[in-house]
This record gives structure tokens, sequence and C-alpha cells, in this order.
């Protein structure tokens, strides 16, 4: 009986490791694709960002070429005032354009004139022949290049197109684009984001001592391009210590060896290519998460065999006393009888009422758990819907604020098209800059008004006050025009944070605001005051209007769920309610303050 107990305890924890073996497999793959999946959606965003960036100057170089004023310019360049005066013309042009720099080439390749022309190290003199932007434009097409500048040593991408007289190539015009807000802007996702050229270059990312080095070695005749190309001069172009590399479907798991300190870093790698440009846009997001959850998966699954395992062997201990009970009872069956049937019935009968606990308990506590899941995802929508809610009731506004830039636009591509008839491109050129500014701030609102709409996870961070106070002010702006009273701002000191979610503090800031318009509307004197200040580790938000304030009576119900005083439509008395529940989970409080005039509401959350 022994050895099959020993047996049998072999074989349970032989099918226990190989079914954690089995389960962390699966955890590990599911977390790797669902985590694929999430990269890649960031990558196609990514790549759409930087192919807008290129999109947006690609095609300025050609409509600057074709501007008599180069032509005439390139065979005729003239006396010292006239070359003054077309550098100062280009530097109106990349002031206008938000260039890095924009510079005129003959058919040489030497530069005779530049929008840097007063910077200590200018362009002009200087001879960019050997740049295969230069060679691409006097060919007859549009050059593209990334590299480091030759005499600024600044990273920037290269548009040139040719000049024309006829058929003839007279020189290049050159734009220089500066692309270091594309690592500033990615820097604070978590990944790391980087961009390689065609010969396998990091030239942008968010980890600065990868810059200028290589995935993967690079070949003596791929080192000779780039060194007579003068790309990345004083560059050393080492390859990353990869250490291992996985493949999977659609990514790789790569092993990085980090040179300071030895530590190995595992990374999901996700890439793709932006053949217009000839890059290839990677990512290299950390799997920690992903041990993480796999680990939680061999936990549970763990757990719940070695639950049932231990409810085998107490059954089976059940069973060898049983056994034995009837042994001994078939021995001495008639003295003890009527004692063993009452045992049995007793045993038999506790048996069953554990059972039964047992069952109602893991049924309470599924129940709960749904229940605490339903909870917390009602409290989500209902958050998720007060911003729609108050979308809604700025919608009117949101819509005449872009109204006005279309009609401007029309007007400008009526005149552009009126202008170009007339052969008055310079002015024709006026009119699409205006309407790039136009939708620009189009633009600007409409990723405002996104990122305000979209659902939130809620992870609390240190958020700049100012920024989430600006992002609210941004999204009522329509409202607040329309109201004509402009909040007063007063933050000490001026780059004061707090711990919270930026989106859900935004929403707050966007309630309270709105309930303050919404006081001072019919009052004579008209104003609202934010000012914020911090104490100790404590940050204290204060939002007070000029209107006629709260009953003393209503002070306790205000945030009630559907209470609300203003007028039927005008709101559902969730307002208040749900940024008290924002602020709350957030480690805050939200609190009325009695003030002698108007309504006064003080925010407290913690400082970092």
């Amino acid at each position: 009986m022994g050895r099959s107990l020993i047996i049998a305890l072999i074989s349970g924890i032989l099918f226990l490791v190989l079914t954690i073996a089995g389960a962390g497999r699966w955890a590990y793959q599911q977390g790797v694709t669902e985590k694929a999946e999430e990269v890649s959606t960031r990558l196609t965003l990514y790549i759409s960002y930087l192919q807008g960036v290129l999109e947006r100057y690609e095609i300025l170089p050609e409509l600057l070429a074709h501007d008599k004023r180069l032509v005439n310019f390139l065979q005729n360049p003239g006396s010292r005032e006239r070359i003054e005066a077309f550098n100062r013309y280009l530097e109106t042009v990349n002031v206008i354009s938000d260039a890095a720099d924009t510079y005129l080439m003959d058919k040489e390749g030497l530069t005779i004139a530049a929008s840097n022309w007063q910077a200590p190290r200018p362009f002009v003199g200087r001879n960019f022949s050997f740049r295969p932007y230069f060679q691409e434009a006097m060919q007859g097409q549009l050059g593209r290049y990334f590299a480091l500048g030759a005499t600024s040593s600044q990273r920037g991408y290269y548009f040139a197109y040719p000049v024309r007289q006829g058929k003839n190539i007279l020189g290049a015009l050159v734009m220089k684009i500066n692309i270091d807000v594309v690592e500033e802007n990615w820097n604070k996702q978590g990944d790391t984001f980087l961009v390689t050229d065609p010969e396998g270059v990091i030239f942008i990312t968010t980890d600065s001592d990868w810059r200028y080095r290589t995935l993967l070695p690079l070949s003596k005749e791929v080192l000779s391009q780039i060194t007579a190309s003068k790309r990345y001069p004083d560059a050393s172009l080492l390859p990353l210590s990869v250490a291992h590399t996985k493949k999977g479907q659609g990514y790789n798991i790569l092993s990085i060896v980090d040179d300071s300190s030895g530590v190995v870093h595992r990374y999901l790698h996700v890439s793709a290519s932006m053949p217009h440009a000839g890059w290839e846009v990677q990512i290299l997001s950390d799997i920690k998460g992903i041990d993480q959850f796999v680990l939680r998966t061999i936990v549970l699954v763990g757990s719940f065999f070695v639950f049932v395992i231990m409810v085998i062997l107490l059954f089976w201990q059940h069973q060898q006393r049983l056994s034995e009970r009837h042994r001994y009872e078939e021995n001495s069956r008639k003295l003890l009888e009527d004692a063993n049937e009452v045992l049995e019935s007793r045993v038999a009968s506790r048996t069953v009422e554990l059972t039964e606990s047992n069952v109602k308990l893991r049924q309470e506590i599924e129940e709960r758990q749904k229940t605490e899941e339903q909870l917390r995802r009602a409290r989500r929508e209902l958050i998720h819907a007060a911003k729609l809610a108050a979308l809604g009731q700025m919608s009117a506004g949101i819509t005449h604020e872009l109204n006005q830039p279309l009609a401007a636009i029309r007007v400008y591509s009526d005149n552009a098209v009126q202008l170009l008839q007339q052969h008055r491109s310079g002015d024709a050129l006026w009119n699409l800059e205006q309407i790039s500014e136009l939708t620009e701030r189009m633009a600007e609102l409409g990723a405002q008004l996104k990122l305000f709409a979209r659902k939130n996870s809620g992870k609390v961070d240190v958020v700049p006050l100012h920024g989430s106070l600006d992002g609210a002010l941004e999204i009522l702006g329509p409202v607040i025009r329309k109201s004509a009273v402009q909040p007063d701002i007063s933050i000490d000191p001026d780059d004061l944070e707090v711990k919270a979610n930026n989106v859900l503090l935004q929403q707050v800031f966007v309630n309270l605001i709105s309930n303050a318009i919404h006081a001072v509307k019919d009052q004579k004197v008209k104003k609202i005051e934010i000012f914020a200040h911090r104490v100790d580790q404590k940050v204290y938000v204060v939002v007070q209007d000029s209107g006629s304030g709260i009953d003393k009576k209503h002070a306790e119900q205000i945030f009630d769920p559907f209470f609300t005083t203003k007028e039927p439509g005008q709101g559902l008395g969730l307002g208040l309610t749900i940024s008290s529940r924002i602020i709350k989970e957030m480690g805050g409080t939200l609190a009325l303050v009695d003030r002698p005039v108007g309504t006064c509401f003080e925010i407290q959350l913690e400082a970092p």
C-alpha cells in the first residue's frame, strides 16, 4: 500500500510539472502575441506621424524652385547687395516654413545663398556636391537624404529640387528639416523607438546611447560609402550587443546586453518599412510584463492543481481508512455494528455538508468578483459618458470653431486659383501658407478633443498642472469665447506638478470650469479665478466664480448623483459626482468651500 502511494505521488507531481510547463508556454505565447499586436498598432501610428512630418515639407522645395528669382540669381548673382537681399529672402522663407535651413546651390554644388548667412558657420561658399541629395537633384528628380550636417553637425532630413531654365538644370534648392521633435514626442511612450537608414544605422531613437549604432555589423563596403558621403562624421557605427534573437510571426525577441552594466534586457521587436523614405521604423518593447503574466498564470494553474491533488490525496486517505475500518468491522461486527453505522452516517453527512459549503463559498466568491468587475466597468463607462456629454454640450461652439477656418480655407483656395491663373505665384504661395496654418489649427483642436474623448486606463502618474489645465481650456475654447469670460489663472510655481491621470484631471477641470461659466452667464460681473499652490506634500487647486453661489440647503447634495440646480436639458447632475470620484481615486479630495460671493471648489492632490 505504501508503494502505491509513492507511485501515485510521483505521477501527480510529474503531471503537475508538465501541466504547469504547458500553461507557462501557452501564457508566454499568448502574452507575446497580444503584445505584438499592441506594438504593431503603435508602430502604424508612428509611421503615419513620420510620413506626415516629411510630406509637410516635401512639396515646398519644388514650389520654391519654380520662382523666376532663383533662375535669374543663378544666372547672374550680381553685386554683394543683391546676394545679401537673396539671403534675406531665403531667411524669410525658412522662418515661414519652420525649416532648419534653406539654401541654393549652383550646378557645381557650391552654396551661393543660404538662410543661415548670418550664422557663425554659414553654408554660403561651401560645396556639398558630395551629398546624394544634390546628385539626385542634378539628375532632375527630388533628392532625399538624412545625415548629420557637414557644417553644423546637426541631424536633419534634406529635400533638394532642381532649378531649371527650360530643360537646362542651373542648380538645386535644398531645404533641411529638424526631426529632433520626433524623439521628444515619442520619448514619453515608454517603449524604445528607433529608425534605421537603408544601411541599418540607427539615426532616430528614444535611447540616446543607441544613436548612430546598428543592430547588425556593417560591411566594409557600406562603411566606406558612409564615410565617403560624410553622412555620420565621427560616429562609431558600432553594432549593439545582441546576445540572442528568436523569430516569431511578425515579431522577434531580442536579448541585448547593456554595455555599461552587462545586464541582459529582453525586448519584443516589431519593425515596418517606409519605402518612400528608405527607412525601417522599429519598436523594442520590454517584455517584463509578459514574464509577470506568465508567472501569475503558472501560480494560478499550480495552485489549482495542488488543490486538486490535495483533494485526491484526502479522498484516497479517506478510502484507505474506510477499508481499514471495514476490516476491523468484519472482525468485530457483532459487537460494534450499531456504533459503526452511526459513525458512517455522521461522516457521510458531514462530507456532504462540507462539499455543499465549499460549492456555495466558491459561488459567492465568483459572484462577488463579477459584481466588482461590473461596478468598475460601469464606473469607467459613466466617466466616459460624462466626457461625451460634455462634448455634446460644447458641440455648437466646436462646430462654429471649425466652420470659421473652413470658410477661410475656401476663400484662400479660390484666391490661390485666381492668382496662379494670373501667374502671381508668390501671392498664391502666401494663400497656401495661410491654408496650412488654418488646417494645423483645426488639427490641434481635433487632436485635443480626441484625447479628451477616448477611454482612459486611469493610471496615475506625475503630470504638470499647467498642461492639464491648458488642455481643458483648449477643449472649452469655443464655450469660453462665446461666454466672453476669460479665466484668471495663477499657478505658483509655474512648473507645479501633481500625482494624477492627465486625461481624467482634464475632465475634472472641464466640469468645474463649465459650471463656473454657466454660473456667471447672467451676472454683471463675470469673473472666474483659478489658482494653485503647494503646501508640504499637498497641492491645492481652487476654482472660484462670481456667480450667485449655491444655496446652503443644497450644499450637502451637490455631489449626489443626478442632483442639479440647472434648468432641465442643461445637465444630468453627474459632473460633480464623477469629478469627486475621479479625484478620490487619484488619492485626493474635491470639496465645496464657503465663500461670501460666488461658488468655490477646492481640489487637493498629492505632490510628487
